[in-house]
């Protein structure tokens, strides 16, 4: 079977039920399965071999009902507009139009955080989370020191990204260069709770590039118990994935 004037391979996308599905061959899988990938919005189609990717397509349609259901439980993305409160690191934080260039504006007594930017629609969403992105860099940067400083570990580099897969990373370092941490810039949309333990647990790979034992008492020892971290991140990743989607 061909969808695309070639054989079927790992990684090709076709549309079922209005829902984008990715093509995927796993050697240790023992049959042609689906699964729902919440964070990038799109369904895993899983066959054993290459040969089996015509089953799974096969599999995939016959399963649109499964597929459109699925999709109708995924949140909304979220409006961006003026007037619109989001949360920002758990606070409030008040959309606001102005006339000047987008800035984020700090609370100050009964006011909420607000971000203040020009433009309509899809222009001023975008200098929204333009500013988002600059908020998250700088309490990122923040605390990576921090948590460094706990450590004893060398200051890595701090970067943000917007990586589907995973809300941050950690390159050791190189020759001539210092570690890499990147996060997602979605985290600064979690309670800051949650996004500090996300920097902590990148901050932990720095000491230990796994996730045994010692690498574990790093992160209790900054952070407590990362277990209800975790677990919101699984339940409300979509969510934030979704924003400005």
């Amino acid at each position: 079977m061909s969808l695309f004037g070639r054989p079927l391979a790992d990684g090709d996308r076709l549309e079922v039920a209005g829902a984008t599905v990715r093509l995927k061959v796993h050697s240790r899988a023992r049959r042609v399965s689906l699964r729902l990938d919440r964070t990038r919005r799109e369904v895993v189609a899983t066959a054993p071999s290459p040969r089996r990717l015509a089953e799974a397509v096969a599999f995939a349609r016959d399963r649109a009902e499964w597929i459109a259901q699925r999709l109708a439980e995924l949140p909304q993305s979220q409006e961006i507009a003026p007037g619109v409160t989001i949360q920002l690191f758990g606070r409030p934080c008040r959309l606001e139009r102005a006339s000047h260039p987008a800035r984020f504006i700090a609370a100050e007594g009964d006011q909420s955080a607000r971000i203040a930017a020009r433009g309509e629609g899809e222009v001023f969403a975008r200098a929204v989370i333009r500013t988002i992105r600059r908020q998250a860099l700088e309490i990122f940067a923040e605390r990576t020191a921090f948590h460094c400083a706990r450590l004893g570990a060398r200051l890595p580099s701090v970067t943000i990204m917007d990586a589907k897969g995973r809300w941050g990373s950690c390159r050791p370092p190189l020759p001539g260069k210092p570690a890499a941490i990147r996060y997602s810039w979605r985290l600064a949309l979690a309670p800051f709770e949650v996004a500090d333990y996300v920097v902590a647990h990148e901050c932990a790979h720095l000491l230990e590039l796994n996730h045994g034992p010692k690498f574990w008492a790093h992160v209790k020892a900054l952070v407590g118990d990362e277990r209800p971290h975790r677990a919101w991140l699984r339940a409300e990743g979509a969510r934030l994935h979704a924003f400005g989607g």
